[in-house]
């Protein structure tokens, strides 16, 4: 069941009308700000991650931060190759979702979603709860209102991207500029010191360095790879959005994917390399990369620069959800898992349910939480890497089917990144079960579950509607037009004019409580009614309840049953407020009576709105 369009010169059913909107979409460059935000703030809490594992191991362990590193900015090449074969081959967006769609059946391709779904959702409140964090960090009386400034930077993302993806960009590319450039000025200069030039931000504070440091092994070392891998978030959101670019879309998303792979792998080795020469210990209270900043930088205006980007862009991270989650979700509803609603686009190319469905949920999680990050980030990147393995497999089958030149090679590169990201997830999901990981394997099946159910709900009504069978020609019924009326009034005679333009026979209706003053009302109306004399009869409905919706849908059953063949149609006359606080006056009794018909009746609706000049 596809999403219709109508009216002349509408696009075919699942297709979307030719697009005019090219300067709303997203260039290489602003494709980088927009969609890259999240994995580059990820530079942020990544090496910190490896280090924190390793350093269990004292010492000797933080020796082997730059090995796993290492590993790391392999795995990301292999990620970024495979990711721009993705968006040559699925040039419509939804990386894993659609590889798996294609190659792996339907319930992988819906595991994929899901878990693209979850990790964009938690993306959104661990960077808003992070970057919140960096600022409450320096100003310490803020942190009694945490929370309401989580929502408020929410909000203000929300805000942009509802004005467009490609507007968001551009308000994105200078914070992205300056965090980017800080981070590699930090390196450079950090490659040409023997020793730290301050290491005031750490003084005071305990190391996290175990005195009883153990052995190196394996088990370790794959704990460090996994948790650093955590800086490998948000490399698929680029082929999730490749219908956000400009055309040529494929090549610009394509250069894009090449360039985040590019700044990222060389950020992670850059601060890993200076974690070994400065011989850097984790210590409590205090950020690796601030502690790097320091030594590098030193203590200075350079330092709070660099503390200041970071704040900014991890909340501004957010971004990248707010880019790639409303085309999946737009793919997802296209193929009718999800309500239709969500393919809908606005004029700027945004899919603006999608925004608001995202920032709903995200300001629920960020509620639940209570602006906390550390409740948040053992959530936070299963989703991903079950994405990124079903993803690899995909393509792995995608290679061999093609059997095109060098697939051999391709299809080798894809299998080695399936295999590491598939331990990956393994090692995350085990190592955090009980820190609050077990919540996303439950919410996966959960998630995948509500979307069979959708689907089977859009089947069942294609199959009440006959969608793909040609229907038998319209005939025409006689029709009669049912008008409720409590007064006489210019309304009532708006109503009756439309009623007897519509319909064969018209009947006015009112309801009759046995109350004294409703008695006296209804006699009242009968007398105006007869002297008015419009040609349209009314009915008196008696209710001993104090009932409006009701006794109206009664009449319209025993109308139908007493007139088979008869097309009734109930026409609800409302005045239209001039102003917007005006409709708190109204008394809603043209919702009562809509409600009551579509509940109890299969009569057509039809609301007359009246604006009175």
């Amino acid at each position: 069941m596809s999403v219709l369009t109508t009216g002349p010169g509408a696009a075919p059913a699942g297709e979307e009308p030719p697009d005019t909107g090219e300067r709303h979409r997203l260039t290489a460059v602003t494709g980088l700000a927009a969609l890259s935000l999240d994995a580059m703030a990820s530079v942020a809490y990544g090496p910190e991650a490896i280090a924190l594992v390793l350093a269990a191991a004292g010492a000797r362990g933080l020796g082997f931060t730059l090995p796993v590193t290492l590993a790391i900015a392999a795995l990301l090449a292999v990620l970024v190759a495979s990711y721009r074969q993705v968006i040559a081959a699925f040039p419509d967006g939804g990386g894993s979702y659609a590889v798996a769609k294609a190659h792996l059946g339907t319930r992988t391709s819906l595991v994929a979603a899901a878990s693209l779904v979850l990790d964009y959702v938690l993306n959104v409140a661990v960077a808003v709860t992070a970057g919140v964090a960096a600022l409450t960090s320096a100003f310490p009386a803020l942190y009694g209102a945490r929370l309401w400034l989580c929502l408020a930077v929410l909000a203000l993302v929300t805000g942009v991207n509802l004005r467009g993806i490609a507007e968001s960009a551009k308000a994105f590319v200078v914070p992205t500029v300056v965090f980017v450039g800080a981070v590699l000025a930090l390196i450079v200069v950090g490659l040409f010191r023997s020793a730290p030039v301050s290491t005031a931000t750490a003084a005071g504070h305990a190391s996290v360095v175990a005195d009883n440091a153990g052995g190196v092994g394996a088990l370790l070392l794959l704990k460090a790879f996994a948790s650093g891998c955590s800086a490998l978030t948000g490399v698929e959101a680029i082929a999730n959005a490749v219908p956000s670019f400009r055309a040529p879309r494929v090549r610009r998303a394509q250069r894009a994917e090449t360039a985040l792979g590019a700044v990222l792998g060389l950020m992670l080795i850059g601060l890993a390399v200076l974690i070994g020469r400065f011989h850097l210990q984790p210590v409590a209270g205090v950020t690796v990369l601030a502690q790097l900043a320091d030594a590098s930088l030193g203590h200075n205006g350079a330092f709070y620069v660099l503390q200041f980007a970071t704040m900014i862009l991890l909340a501004l991270s957010a971004n990248t959800s707010f880019g790639g989650l409303p085309v999946l979700l737009k793919l997802l509803a296209r193929d009718n898992y999800l309500p239709h609603v969500f393919a809908l686009k606005a004029d700027r190319q945004v899919h603006r349910h999608g925004v608001l469905a995202l920032a709903a949920v995200s300001a629920g999680l960020l509620v639940f939480s209570g602006g906390d990050t550390n409740t948040l980030v053992p959530l936070f990147a299963i989703g991903v890497f079950v994405g990124f393995t079903v993803a690899q497999v995909g393509m792995v089958r995608h290679w061999r089917l093609e059997r095109g030149p060098g697939w051999r090679g391709k299809a080798l590169l894809n299998g080695l990144g399936a295999l590491l990201t598939g331990v990956s997830a393994g090692v995350v999901t085990a190592s955090k079960l009980t820190e609050g990981a077990w919540l996303v394997v439950v919410a996966l099946p959960l998630l995948v579950a509500a979307f069979v159910a959708v689907h089977r709900a859009y089947h069942r009504i294609g199959e009440r509607l006959g969608l793909g069978r040609v229907p038998e020609p319209p005939h025409r019924e006689r029709s009669l037009v049912i008008v409720p009326v409590s007064s006489l009034s210019r309304l009532t005679s708006e109503a009756l004019t439309a009623a007897v333009s519509l319909g064969d026979e018209v009947r006015a209706v009112t309801v009759c409580h046995p109350d004294p003053e409703d008695r006296a009302a209804l006699h009242a109306l009968e007398r105006s009614w007869a002297a008015w004399d419009p040609g349209v009869p009314l009915v008196r409905l008696s209710c001993a309840r104090r009932g409006l919706g009701r006794p109206i849908a009664a009449y319209v059953r025993q109308v139908t049953a007493a007139q088979p063949g008869t097309r009734v149609t109930v026409l609800i006359p409302e005045t239209e407020p001039e102003r917007l606080w005006q409709g708190l006056l109204q008394n809603q009794r043209g919702a009562v009576v809509a409600h009551a018909m579509r509940r109890e009746t299969d009569a057509v609706i039809c609301r007359l709105r009246f604006r009175p000049s």
